[in-house]
């Protein structure tokens, strides 16, 4: 009982969508009628300012801290148990049961997930992500590295088979979901991040 409480607790801490919340409380339009559509922190960051968007950035990083560090410290939950309930948070992200199913693309609450789960897997990835950044100026594809990038790092840092699963299934959903940024840098049609 205890874990399916936990489970559906942090698929709705997850689903809360804080770009929205937060464009919203500063007086500005949806944001999901802004620019890409998205709800996630470049959007947000892209469209109604870097304030709102790193504000973003840290509340969906939050939605996955918050409940995996409930079941850490109050229900001593580990391995495998733990890496569920980041997933619970993350899918509460991308499908959230607030916005119809249909959320953001899940980048910065995995970053919650394994800022938690594997530290060290996070800043490999985070070195990744800000070198192809760096290099190429598009945030969707140093998103999709570190995300290809998370799996083997979990492998090499934690040696958990249940972490690896969840850790590839949250992977395969961010690339997923960064489908259409996909297809734009393909044909050279994606916007690039500038400051």
């Amino acid at each position: 009982m205890t874990s399916t409480l936990l489970l559906i607790g942090a698929y709705l801490i997850g689903a809360i969508p804080t770009g929205v919340i937060m464009t919203k409380l500063a007086g500005g339009e949806d944001i999901r009628q802004l620019g890409s559509g998205n709800i996630g922190a470049t959007n947000v960051y892209r469209t109604a300012g870097r304030k709102l968007g790193v504000i973003t950035l840290l509340g969906d990083c939050l939605k996955a801290v918050i409940p995996l560090l409930i079941a850490d410290y109050a229900f001593h939950y580990q391995g495998g148990a733990l890496a569920l309930v980041g997933l619970a948070a993350f899918i509460g992200h991308c499908f959230p049961i607030y916005l119809g199913f249909k959320g953001g693309k899940g980048v910065a609450t995995a970053l919650g997930v394994f800022l938690v789960l594997s530290p060290q897997s996070i800043l490999a990835a985070l070195i990744l992500f800000i070198l192809v950044l760096w290099r190429w100026r598009y945030i969707s594809l140093a998103s999709i590295s570190a995300a290809a990038a998370i799996p083997f790092l979990i492998l090499l840092f934690e040696r958990s088979l249940p972490v690896f699963l969840v850790s590839l299934a949250i992977a395969g959903i961010v690339i997923w979901r960064h489908r259409a940024n996909i297809d734009r840098l393909r044909t050279g049609t994606e916007n690039q991040f500038s400051l």
